[in-house]
């Protein structure tokens, strides 16, 4: 036993190493993106209903860092904006699928090929689904955009709009905002499910056996099945999923199978499944899933039946798992306790931050003068994504004059005069089921 336990640790910490420089380097280009690329010019370029306003929705969501909840309010701010329909199903499949962060990551555990690949699949798979949403459903724009009219502006424009009482942020203040959100918001929505990630990978490359994948290579189609039916209604972030590809495909999962999952896996989950339906319409939910699922299968296939499979080998060390960890270098070290010391400073801002919001309620509450507080139940958050697009939504409502939103408990304090069943109504609205707690 005492064997398996310190296998599983070597384990854990060869893939963290491996991943740790790549993902830093990552999460700093993913800030500087977030901070200087004027939200703008996503809006401008995806109005035209046509082939090139789809190319480019897939071009632009590419290098984001959004997962698939938070593509989705985004995707609503954009569809409001203007931009086409396809366009917006486009920025939805593309976007949770890649981010410079999880290209990073990809290529420190999967090589250059696969880093290659990835994007490559991601963008003609979401000019696919833009393409067939332009042409076989037509019916449900006027659905999204009478939906939209009554949802919440893009959550991840955070920046505000210069004016007398707003100057233009200074470069250092655009600076250390890009530095909040790569090392303290990313790591807070990514850290988790790349710790879960992590944890579940390490498992599978000391629990599963070899031969159970091995037996099942050679049936490629099958593999890529499996994987989708797994898959499909999970929720795994698009650098999560890396290292679980990684460890199985060293237990024998094919390369092109491993596609699927990197795909697939980040892309969609029945969450996400649900909100897409309900705002951009069923017929374009079911070609979003037609899209993804043949991109998927396709590029897996070219994967395994047309490229050279040395490209796709997994990592000597991934493999060998505890036999390499002396092999460690001082810098490999000083890397990951970079890493785990920043994602601990992010859960632990989270936290704080909790605690200080939930002490200021019930001071607030104990104010006998003070009866303008409700607070509500907020479910399906799962970033600060969401809870920017929540904050957004209750803002905009009559009567309200702040908001604030805990993500760790699920819960808005929402101040001021308002009406109850419109915050239910609204919130709801954008996927998050919400109830006032009495």
């Amino acid at each position: 036993m005492l064997h398996y336990i310190e296998k599983y640790f070597d384990a854990l910490i060869m893939m963290l190493a491996e991943m740790a420089p790549y993902l830093l380097l990552g999460f700093f280009f993913a800030g500087l993106l977030h901070a200087f690329v004027p939200k703008s010019i996503y809006r401008k370029h995806l109005a035209p209903r046509n082939m090139k306003s789809v190319v480019k929705a897939s071009l632009l969501g590419i290098p984001l860092p959004l997962c698939s909840c938070g593509v989705i309010p985004t995707s609503v701010g954009l569809r409001r904006e203007g931009a086409s329909h396809g366009a917006c199903t486009s920025f939805l499949i593309a976007t949770p699928q890649t981010g410079v962060d999880s290209i990073a990551a990809t290529y420190s555990l999967m090589g250059l090929p696969f880093a290659i690949v990835r994007p490559i699949a991601a963008l003609f798979t979401s000019m696919f689904g833009g393409w067939l949403v332009n042409k076989f459903a037509r019916e449900d724009e006027t659905l999204s955009e009478e939906t939209t009219k009554e949802t919440a502006e893009c959550s991840c424009d955070h920046q505000q709009t210069p004016s007398a009482n707003h100057p233009s942020p200074t470069l250092w203040q655009r600076f250390t905002g890009a530095m909040r959100y790569a090392f303290v918001e990313m790591l807070q929505d990514v850290g988790k499910w790349l710790v879960m990630g992590l944890l579940i990978a390490a498992l599978i490359t000391v629990a599963v056996p070899n031969e159970w994948l091995a037996a099942l290579h050679d049936y490629k189609l099958l593999n890529m099945l499996i994987v989708l039916a797994v898959a499909i209604p999970m929720y795994v972030c698009a650098t999560g999923s890396i290292p679980i590809a990684v460890s199985l495909m060293a237990k024998g999962l094919t390369p092109g199978a491993a596609l699927v999952l990197l795909m697939a896996g980040p892309a969609v989950n029945s969450a996400s499944m649900i909100v897409v339906g309900k705002v951009f319409g069923r017929r374009t939910l079911r070609l979003y899933l037609t899209a993804i699922i043949t991109g998927a299968i396709v590029f897996g296939l070219c994967i395994d039946y047309l490229l050279p499979q040395q490209w796709f080998q997994v990592s000597g060390m991934i493999m060998s798992g505890g036999h390499c960890a002396h092999c460690l270098g001082t810098m490999d070290w000083v890397w990951m306790a970079l890493f785990l010391l920043l994602l601990a400073n992010a859960f632990i801002d989270r936290l704080r931050h909790s605690h200080r919001m939930a002490s200021s309620s019930e001071q607030e509450e104990d104010n006998k003068s003070n009866t303008n507080i409700t607070t509500y139940d907020v479910k399906e958050m799962a970033c600060n994504h969401c809870k920017a697009n929540v904050e957004k939504i209750i803002s905009a409502i009559d009567g309200v004059e702040s908001v604030e939103v805990d993500l760790v408990k699920g819960i808005a304090y929402v101040h001021g005069q308002h009406d109850h069943s419109e915050v239910e109504r609204q919130v709801t609205a954008n996927g998050y089921p919400t109830t006032r707690i009495e």
